[in-house]
């Protein structure tokens, strides 16, 4: 049985695109008979709210959207992914770093994002009698997985991508990403990992933004021993100027398309369905 999900965090308002990329993954599972599933990805506690989570369900629901289940939302889960990470722990896997996002990007790494770097490894090799007096200083830190050793560990991988066939993972190439911080049990590459295979989802349906995520997603399965879904990454919608839509695109939020008096059907007529 196919099974799909969509998974947008509740820091604004959806739009367009989201609703392109929802529609996309409710469809692949209705024409083949599968469940499709929403999960709300809020472990960003600071920047996530529970008005723009209700607001994401009443969205989709006009949109004509139904989903099988109740919604996961991930706050409720960090049990969950604190366990994956001291799984990883108890293989020696993950370290302390206390880079800022400055510093990283003053030691003039590659880019690897619209807003981020490429990690030069700068805390990988302290010692414990380096990391212990500054955790126990209260020194902020996240806890990065040392992808190179892990690559070692589990070998050669690949994925399944719709269209593409099989894609060889390289997870060398975004280095050792932060996978939790001192005070959150998780990032956005353990969480969505975790919660995949929780939820048995078979084929992942999400922006060509995050293909290149998937090497460290397929490297995390494999480190925790979990299956692999297909992936499908489908296009980004675009605004006039060529830019790919943003929360911070108000006037193109289902909202204001909705108190605008736009209908459902012209929404999916404006987003190609």
């Amino acid at each position: 049985m196919i099974v799909t999900r969509f998974a947008p965090s509740p820091t604004g308002l959806l739009h367009l695109g989201h609703a392109y990329s929802a529609l996309i993954g409710w469809r692949a599972a209705r024409e083949a008979g599968g469940r499709f599933l929403l999960r709300i990805e809020d472990i960003d506690v600071t920047r996530c709210r529970p008005e723009f989570a209700a607001a994401i369900i009443e969205d989709l629901a006009w949109l004509g959207l139904d989903w099988d289940g109740a919604v996961r939302q991930q706050s409720e889960h960090f049990a969950d992914y604190r366990a994956a990470l001291e799984k990883l722990a108890a293989r020696g896997l993950i370290y302390p770093c206390f880079c800022t996002r400055a510093e990283i990007a003053r030691a003039g790494a590659a880019p690897q994002g619209e807003d981020s770097a490429l990690y030069p490894g700068t805390c990988r090799n302290l010692s414990e009698n380096e990391r212990m007096p500054r955790i126990a200083a209260g020194e902020s830190y996240a806890l990065r997985l040392d992808v190179a050793r892990a690559a070692v560990l589990v070998g050669p991988l690949a994925w399944d991508e719709d269209g593409k066939g099989i894609i060889d993972a390289k997870p060398e190439s975004l280095g050792d990403v932060v996978l939790a911080r001192k005070d959150v049990p998780t990032s956005y590459h353990l969480a969505v990992t975790v919660d995949d295979a929780l939820q048995g989802v078979t084929l992942v349906t999400r922006g060509v933004d995050l293909f290149s995520a998937t090497h460290i997603h397929r490297l995390l399965q494999a480190l925790l021993d979990l299956p692999t879904p297909r992936y499908r990454h489908h296009k980004l919608l675009t605004d006039a100027e060529g830019k790919r839509l943003a929360k911070r695109d108000q006037a193109l939020t289902l909202r204001a398309l909705r108190e605008a008096g736009r209908t459902p059907d012209e929404i999916r007529r404006m987003i190609g369905d």
